[in-house]
Order: C-alpha cells, then structure tokens, then sequence
C-alpha cells in the first residue's frame, strides 16, 4: 500500500497501553523492560542490606554479571578491582610512596623555603649584591640631601646678608 511521496516517521505508529491493559496484563510493552525493572529492584535491596550489614563479602558469584561475564571466568592483570576500605581499618602508621612528579614538587618547594630563608640573611651571592646596591643608594642619598642642606642654607645665609 503506497503512502505517496513521503514517509511516515516510525514514531507515528506507536501504540500506549491503557490502564485496563496494564491491569490485565496483556499490554503490548517488551516483556524485558520489566525483567531490568525487576533488576534494579533487585540491586537496590542488595545494595540497602550490604548497607545496614557491616561484613563485606569478597565472592564474585554474589554478584550478577551482563552478558557472557558469568559463564567465562577471566583474570585480566590490568583490571583493578575497587577496594572499599572502612575508617577503623585505615592503618595510620603506613606511608604512602609517593609519585616522582610529588617528589620533585616537594623538593622544589624546599629547595626555594631554603633559598628564600638564606636570602634573608643575606648569604646568598644575589642579597649581597642586592645589599651592596642598597648601600650605594643610601649613600647617594645621604650626600643629595646634604647638598640640599648646604643650599638650604646657603640661601638663607644670602638672604640674611642681603636684608643687613
């Protein structure tokens, strides 16, 4: 049967269930939509009673797998397997390594704490540099503004001796 030209979008032809459908049963939506909402019903019990129970138990088998995971047991080296560490089982006294790159940050960071507490006191070639640039500037204003003193008071001295 010819539609004509253009075709109809696949999303015209859907059919709704209706409450007395639902009720009988006999609704025409996908029997596995209520096999995965069974499912998550499912996953959120368990998840709820691991919640309220404290022991934690290591089988695999306990859980459900999709697809072929149940039947084919593998060991990939490169899965890492989250593990869920409780505070009380923390151990306080064991340090982490740490990674090159926090090595290096921290080194870095020392590195310049002591360069910046030597610069301080002045023992590092660039402070002493820095304080003999200091000292030849006082000392350059120190003579400007005795030579603005002497003026100064050249000046008054002119003044005085003009006014007599």
């Amino acid at each position: 049967m010819g539609r004509g030209k253009f075709k109809g979008k696949p999303t015209g032809h859907r059919q709704f269930s209706t409450p007395e459908q639902m009720l009988a049963g006999t609704s025409t939506r996908p029997r596995t939509f209520k096999r995965e909402e069974a499912e998550y019903e499912e996953e959120k019990q368990e998840e709820e009673s691991e919640e309220e129970s404290e022991e934690e138990s290591e089988d695999d088998s306990d859980k459900k797998r999709k697809g072929t995971q149940g039947v084919i047991q593998i060991e990939n080296p490169n899965l890492v397997k989250a593990k869920n560490l409780k505070a009380k089982d923390v151990d306080m006294g064991k340090t982490t390594e740490l990674s090159r790159r926090e090595r290096e940050e921290i080194e870095k960071q020392r590195s310049h704490e002591r360069y910046m507490r030597l610069q301080e006191q002045g023992k590092t070639e660039q402070a002493r540099k820095d304080l003999d640039r200091l000292s030849l500037i006082r000392q350059q204003r120190e003579e400007a503004a005795r030579k603005r003193e002497e003026e100064k008071a050249a000046k008054e001295q002119k003044k005085v001796e003009t006014r007599k």
